[in-house]
């Protein structure tokens, strides 16, 4: 009896468990509970540390997304780009390969796209250059995360590193060949590629500069859709990440996937480097890609590896740096205090996944009386 009660006594009072799958319209009520509850937070911080009216606020960040047309394309073309960085580290990570790199895949594919528009804009005809310049930036791409994949598959190691470690690698490389290029000034930086010419410039649509990158982003939205949702690869690609032990006993060469995943997240990094310098900057940097390759971490979890709700995941994540921005100039604030309740939004909606995922139930004394 003496030890029934002293295990009654150390049953701990709540305990979590995982759910099962919980209906969408359920989980989209929970996260927009989630989103509200942080406005309501962030209407508290507004007013006690800067005293400002919170709706105004609130105006502000619609404002900065939705204030005028330029701003609408805007905030189209960061989304589109965002959303292409982040459909490419999904294959990888429902593998369970954790691609840390795609900044360094992204900046590789932008450094190809760079050295094609500087070499041979003005000598191909646009009819040939510009499929050069795809596959090129797509095989840089491509290169880049196959390398970290090989070594995973042939010596097992760890991908997060390596892929991380590889971002410096592209960095120091874009550096490295800019010293070569136009601006002598400034060693991080490269004047408009082909100002003149504008070889190599992808093409306005309706009179559009952006329209170009978001059509080929929502076909490979689509695409990436259907490729892991219905595809023999994307099945693979599932099994893999649920257990290579089972993937290999039922005849599935786990090499080849990751090689193949890989290859297929590099490449789409490659296009996305692509429409950044052909059909963005004109440009290159060291900051070209601007941590959207970390940021489409966040996109990919979010979304739970569904491209399609990435768009939405996507959307959220611009929506808010754009606002902050817009309030930290509207304001006069600091940058500090936009990230500050950018910080609290994002800290909501990741901690909404927990009661998504998981329940807390309540232990109940022997009267039935919860405690």
């Amino acid at each position: 009896m003496a030890k029934n009660s002293d295990k009654a006594l150390h049953e701990p009072k709540f305990q979590i468990v995982k759910r099962g799958e919980m209906p969408w319209y359920k989980s989209w009520g929970v996260r927009a509970a989630a989103i509200i509850l942080a406005l309501i937070i962030c209407g508290f911080v507004i007013v006690f540390v800067t005293g400002y009216n919170p709706i105004q606020v609130y105006e502000s960040m619609l404002e900065g997304t939705f204030g005028s047309s330029r701003k609408i394309w805007n905030t189209l073309q960061k989304l589109a780009m965002l959303l292409c960085i982040s459909l490419a580290v999904t294959p990888a990570f429902k593998m369970k390969f954790w691609n840390i790199g795609a900044e360094g895949q992204t900046l590789i594919g932008a450094l190809a796209t760079a050295a094609c528009m500087i070499y041979l804009g003005d000598v191909l005809p646009g009819a040939i250059y510009y499929p050069v310049m795809f596959i090129v930036a797509i095989l840089a791409g491509m290169i880049w995360g196959i390398i970290p994949a090989y070594f995973k598959a042939k010596f097992n190691t760890n991908e997060t590193l390596f892929t991380l470690m590889m971002n410096y690698v592209a960095i120091q490389l874009v550096s490295f060949c800019i010293v070569f290029w136009e601006n002598p000034k400034d060693s991080n930086t490269v004047g408009v590629i082909n100002r003149d010419t504008l070889a190599g410039w992808l093409p306005e649509i309706f009179g559009q500069k952006y329209l170009f990158n978001i059509i080929v982003v929502a076909v490979i939205t689509v695409a990436m859709y259907i490729y892991l949702r219905y595809s023999k690869h994307g099945y693979e690609i599932s099994v893999v990440g649920e257990s290579t032990n089972t993937a290999r006993y039922i005849g599935i060469d786990v090499k080849k996937i990751i090689l193949r995943t890989m290859a297929v997240s590099g490449a789409l990094c490659g296009i996305a480097g692509l429409l950044l310098v052909s059909g963005t900057d004109h440009s290159i940097n060291t900051g070209t890609v601007g941590g959207m390759g970390f940021t489409a971490i966040m996109v990919s979890w979010l979304a739970k590896f569904n491209p399609i709700v990435m768009t939405l995941t996507s959307f959220l994540i611009v929506f808010l740096e754009r606002g902050a921005g817009e309030i930290a100039t509207k304001f006069a604030l600091n940058e500090s205090m936009s990230d500050i309740l950018t910080g609290i939004i994002l800290f909501f909606i990741i901690g909404s996944e927990f009661f998504v995922g998981y329940k807390i139930n309540v232990r109940k004394n022997k009267e039935g009386v919860k405690k």
